[in-house]
């Protein structure tokens, strides 16, 4: 007996981040299969899927939004779940990837966390993972299978083609975002500066930013980087920017993570527009009139069907997303 078998997509969700899973499932035509997430009284988590996955290949969406670990668990029992129910292929697709600026070592006595994260999904079972913009580019190397690293520069740089004019100058928040900046300005036709910054050893969520390299006077600044966490690393750079003359300050970033003073920092900043994309929610609590939030879902979409027909992710974006 020969049979021919036919590929299947299922789509399912965790409960981080379910809006952009909706807009994900309506860019690719499809909707979300029922996951039957349950909490019971002691906090466990329980997954049971609705309908039959075996031989699917099945994609499991999940932002790892605040509560951090308990998306990540949530994450992990539904792949252990498609595992377990025999589906052909399991995708973790992780907006945005936990733990990420644990990827390496700074002092002493530290945990990686970033590949204790992808060792965990491996042993729930993902065959595969899909990101968008990592803090470094070697956490794929931490995965011991396919890693798809996908980029929100498109959307933003076509967000920012409508709104920046005049003299132009892309800055990097920090060194380590240099290469990103140049992405934008090359995009931007405008030209290229960096902050230099210092972390404060020893402490968490502090930085002083020490210098500018390049000249920004008189110019509209577009401040890049690839998180926004408490706000503190971006709002040091962009008063440094203006205290340097620059007359206007877009800062793009792809995660607006927005934890803690974030929202009255970034209020009460000489920052005049902050653009984030929707990798993470962002509650009526942290909205602000700076604030433009641009839609990721057709990027991830656009992943999902290339890695559903066995075609080429880095041709979305012109193999500039392992940049």
């Amino acid at each position: 007996m020969e049979l021919t078998p036919q590929k299947r997509l299922q789509l399912f969700s965790g409960r981080s981040h379910p809006e952009l899973a909706a807009d994900i499932a309506a860019n690719l035509g499809t909707e979300l299969a029922d996951a039957n997430l349950v909490d019971f009284a002691s906090t466990e988590l329980r997954c049971r899927f609705g309908d039959s996955i075996r031989g699917a290949d099945v994609f499991i969406i999940q932002s790892h939004a605040a509560p951090v670990n308990h998306a990540i668990m949530e994450q992990l029992i539904m792949i252990d779940a498609a595992k377990r129910a025999s589906a052909k292929r399991i995708t973790a697709v992780c907006p945005y990837y936990g733990y990420a600026r644990q990827d390496r070592k700074a002092e002493g006595r530290e945990p990686i966390t970033a590949k204790l994260v992808t060792d965990l999904l491996t042993t729930a079972g993902a065959d595969r993972i899909v990101a968008v913009d990592l803090h470094s580019n070697q956490i794929q190397g931490f995965f011991d299978g396919p890693f798809d690293h996908l980029t929100a520069v498109p959307v933003l740089i076509e967000h920012l083609r409508t709104r920046v004019e005049g003299d132009v100058t892309v800055v990097a928040a920090d060194p380590g975002r240099i290469k990103l900046a140049e992405r934008y300005a090359d995009h931007l036709g405008a030209d290229l500066s960096s902050v230099y910054k210092r972390r404060v050893k020893g402490a968490v969520n502090a930085v002083e930013a020490l210098g500018l390299m390049g000249d920004v006077k008189g110019k509209c600044c577009v401040l890049i980087d690839e998180m926004i966490d408490t706000g503190g690393t971006i709002c040091a750079a962009a008063d440094l920017l203006k205290q340097s003359g620059a007359t206007r300050i877009y800062c793009v970033a792809s995660h607006g993570v927005l934890s803690g003073p974030a929202v009255d920092r970034l209020k009460n900043s000489v920052i005049d527009t902050l653009v984030i994309t929707d990798t993470l929610p962002v509650p009526s609590d942290k909205r602000m009139d700076k604030l433009d939030v641009v839609s990721i879902a057709g990027v991830v979409a656009d992943a999902i069907r290339a890695v559903f027909e066995d075609a080429s992710v880095s041709e979305l974006f012109g193999g500039e997303n392992q940049i």
